[in-house]
């Protein structure tokens, strides 16, 4: 049998990440072979991660990346269990580098973007199991999304360290730096209003007519007559405008004026239009059920009481 040193299990865990005592049991197993001691370990943490796999993943980060250019860009959501991983260096290397990834590849869907190689070597799949094995959390590349545009720029923002993460696409048929100012100002817009739409016109005939039928129900609870509830949805309705879509949103720093009002004086500057043709808003967890635990009833079922 191999003499297994302190030395040898350092490297090994220095290589791995994987703890001391699991190091000295891979280098038993393979008698001291390094290489077959990594593949070992390798084998046990993916195993590990699949059993991982079940848990609850609600909190992570948002990342961003914007192409040089800044005519691509892309915001992704990678999912963790806790609060203190998703504050780990290596956590959010890998969301940075997928992030980049989802720009420099033709991926549509995370399954493809998981097949992706990092540096031409392990796929991201593998990287992501292997970086489970390690920090000991489930975790998963949840959803992202890329634009990219011709004439004018794609822009990011991230707000509250990872919680919220903003893509913004802005067209003009002139180059100027008008264009980042007024997609600085629409992504802020954004993640502090969250708007649901981008105009009018792509709110969904099924959102539209739920809200007209609350409206008209609440005119008429207050006692309205029929011949002035019409008139008091077309009022309501306008409001509600306002608050769900992003070009008739006040703007954030100056409520006098919306959003598109904010961008025609932006494009007189440029002397050309400028619109803002897509945008997206990622929240960590949303959407996400979390299972409520109840600590001291599962204490007390734990030691039979």
């Amino acid at each position: 049998m191999a003499n297994i040193t302190a030395q040898l299990v350092k490297e090994l865990r220095e290589m791995t990440g994987a703890k001391m005592m699991d190091c000295k049991k891979a280098l038993v197993e393979t008698d001291g072979n390094i290489e077959k001691a990594i593949e070992f370990l390798r084998e046990k943490g993916l195993a590990d991660a699949a059993k991982k796999s079940g848990r609850v993943a609600a909190e992570g980060i948002v990342k961003t990346y914007i192409s040089e250019d800044k005519k691509s860009g892309a915001v992704l959501e990678f999912n963790c269990e806790t609060d203190f991983v998703a504050a780990n260096e290596e956590f959010v290397a890998f969301a940075e580098k997928s992030a980049k990834m989802v720009v420099e590849t033709s991926v549509s869907t995370v399954e493809e973007l998981l097949n992706e190689k990092f540096d031409g070597e392990a796929t991201i799949s593998d990287s992501l199991k292997a970086l489970i094995a390690k920090l000991g959390e489930n975790m998963t590349v949840r959803r992202f999304t890329k634009f990219s545009v011709e004439n004018g720029i794609v822009k990011s923002y991230i707000h509250g360290g990872g919680r919220i993460g903003v893509l913004v696409e802005v067209t003009c048929d002139k180059d100027s730096e008008v264009l980042d100012e007024v997609a600085k100002e629409v992504c802020m817009q954004i993640a502090a209003a969250n708007p649901l739409f981008l105009s009018k016109d792509d709110v969904d005939t099924e959102s539209l007519d739920k809200e007209k039928e609350i409206y008209r129900v609440q005119a008429l609870n207050e006692g309205k007559p029929e011949n002035i509830v019409e008139k008091m949805v077309i009022g309501r309705i306008q409001k509600y405008f306002k608050e769900v879509c992003l070009l008739e949103q006040p703007w954030v720093k100056d409520s006098d004026k919306s959003i598109t009002k904010f961008i025609e004086e932006k494009s007189k500057e440029v002397g050309s239009p400028i619109k803002v043709t897509k945008f997206v808003r990622y929240e960590r967890g949303e959407g996400i059920e979390v299972e409520k635990v109840d600590f001291a009833e599962e204490v007390a079922r734990q030691i039979g009481k």
